[in-house]
């Protein structure tokens, strides 16, 4: 096992760690590892899956990431975890009072960061600073803040701080911005031609406000006044344009590379993330054979992603919070403001 990680996660198809998986990951040495819905029973259980992931890799802070927005986009969302709102509800209730708004928001960013820190899972991946229109395709919809650029930073900052202060890693995405797509990049390939004047002004705006967040991740979107050809995520062009118009300077993780938005097979995704200049590449879930492969495709981590990864986990706080307590407030917010 090379000393330095891979710079790739891996997922699993069941609840467990095999044998074979087990060994797998402490011949390659992947960075970290994303759970799902499929992997999370109850807080034993996913305790008991970090661990083992942790022991395998020989490495106690390797990052343990899921998806856990709120909303329709929380991936602990069994019985014995507290369901979140989702970022719409979030933004109707600033609309109506904002400051109201903004600290329903961090209380809930705490209550959701401390959950997870207590799990020993490192980040949700939120928030989302995706803009949203009508023509925006419904993978977004109320994962979004809204269509203004403006308010959108300023609720993601609430999420970003909130998560920050309970030792949970925020991950601004889908940088540049998938407001614009109106395709499903699950699915398909989307394709955004706006100027760059207008995305300079609208969707790549929130990201700017909040460059300084560690980690950010990167959508599988065509930003044709960039790269006519590529998805940002495989895109040296759009990489430079994040590194270097937009400024951001943290982690630079892919989406998730089953995505049909990329093309070729999953150990030639992972070396297009790669080429392409970004950190890390997600293989979020997948077999052993896949994992295997993909494993093989990828590389160490560079010394510059390093770095960045050390920075942002220097930042991570140690607040305590009272989960149940701080959700229960949270509802008291919205039902206080008559919003349901």
């Amino acid at each position: 096992m090379s000393s330095t990680p891979l710079a790739l996660f891996v997922g699993l198809p069941n609840p467990t760690i095999s044998d074979d998986e087990f060994a797998l990951f402490r011949e390659t040495n992947p960075l970290g590892l994303f759970v799902g819905r499929r992997n999370q029973r109850e807080p034993e259980q996913t305790r008991r899956l970090i661990e083992r992931f942790r022991e395998a890799v020989g490495r106690d802070d390797a990052p343990i990431f899921t998806d856990q927005e709120g909303g329709r986009v929380q991936h602990l969302d069994a019985g014995p975890w507290p369901l979140f709102r989702s970022f719409g509800q979030f933004a109707e209730l600033a609309l109506r009072d904002f400051d109201l708004g903004k600290k329903a928001l961090r209380l809930s960013s705490q209550a959701m960061g401390a959950m997870m820190t207590e799990l020993g899972l490192s980040s949700g991946c939120s928030p989302v600073l995706d803009l949203v229109f009508e023509t925006t395709s419904a993978v977004i919809g109320a994962r979004s803040f809204g269509p203004d650029p403006d308010f959108i930073a300023a609720l993601g900052r609430e999420v970003v701080d909130g998560l920050l202060e309970t030792g949970n890693m925020p991950v601004i995405k889908h940088i540049p911005g998938h407001g614009r797509a109106t395709l499903d990049s699950h699915k398909e390939r989307p394709v955004v031609n706006a100027s760059r004047e207008t995305l300079t002004a609208t969707d790549f705006k929130p990201f700017v406000a909040l460059k300084d967040t560690p980690w950010a991740m990167v959508a599988h979107v065509v930003y044709s006044a960039y790269d006519a050809e590529l998805p940002a995520s495989v895109s040296p062009v759009m990489h430079d344009v994040i590194r270097n118009d937009m400024g951001y300077d943290g982690v630079l993780i892919s989406d998730c590379i089953f995505m049909e938005s990329l093309s070729g097979t999953l150990p030639e995704r992972v070396k297009q993330v790669l080429d392409a200049g970004f950190d890390i590449a997600l293989h979020s879930h997948g077999d052993i054979p896949e994992s295997e492969a993909a494993a093989k495709a990828a590389r160490p981590l560079t010394e510059a992603a390093l770095q960045r990864i050390a920075a942002g986990s220097a930042r991570l706080g140690n607040l305590k919070i009272d989960v149940r307590a701080a959700h229960a407030q949270v509802e008291d917010m919205f039902a206080s403001a008559l919003v349901s």
